[in-house]
């Protein structure tokens, strides 16, 4: 039987606001985050040394992100900003969607943690991708430690 994608190209952590993950097992992390209803958002991304959050600083790296409705209507469409730790989605209903990716390599040296936090009501999924060691899914490391 093959390997599904789950623990072999990607883990993931549905429930992700706000929440450190890490990036040790993995060469980068994708956020999917969304909030309906046209209301826009910003979300902020922050580095850190470890899961309790120690040294944290904010990780300005965001050059590029892409936004949709959402609900698989519409292709997602690219955005590019100066190098910022927040993106702001605009309160239109094509931009109830945000995907934003980190690169590892981003983080400063001795950091390994990142999260990126809705400043309103927005759901934040982080997939942490390219996973150094595959393994099966019950497997996995949890992401947060």
């Amino acid at each position: 039987m093959a390997q599904k994608a789950l623990g072999r190209q990607f883990n993931a952590a549905p429930a992700a606001d706000n929440v450190w993950i890490n990036l040790a097992d993995a060469d980068g992390v994708a956020f999917i985050c969304f909030l309906t209803g046209g209301a826009g958002d910003t979300y902020t991304l922050t580095q850190a040394t470890d899961s309790a959050g120690s040294g944290a600083k904010a990780l300005a790296c965001i050059t590029e992100y892409h936004t949709n409705t959402g609900n698989g209507s519409d292709a997602w469409t690219r955005r590019t900003q100066a190098a910022a730790n927040t993106v702001v989605a605009a309160a239109a209903a094509t931009q109830n969607a945000v995907a934003v990716e980190v690169e590892g390599t981003a983080l400063d040296d001795g950091f390994q943690f990142v999260r990126l936090a809705s400043t309103g009501a927005g759901a934040v999924t982080a997939l942490t991708r390219d996973l150094n060691v595959q393994r099966a899914p019950e497997n996995l490391p949890a992401m947060a430690v």
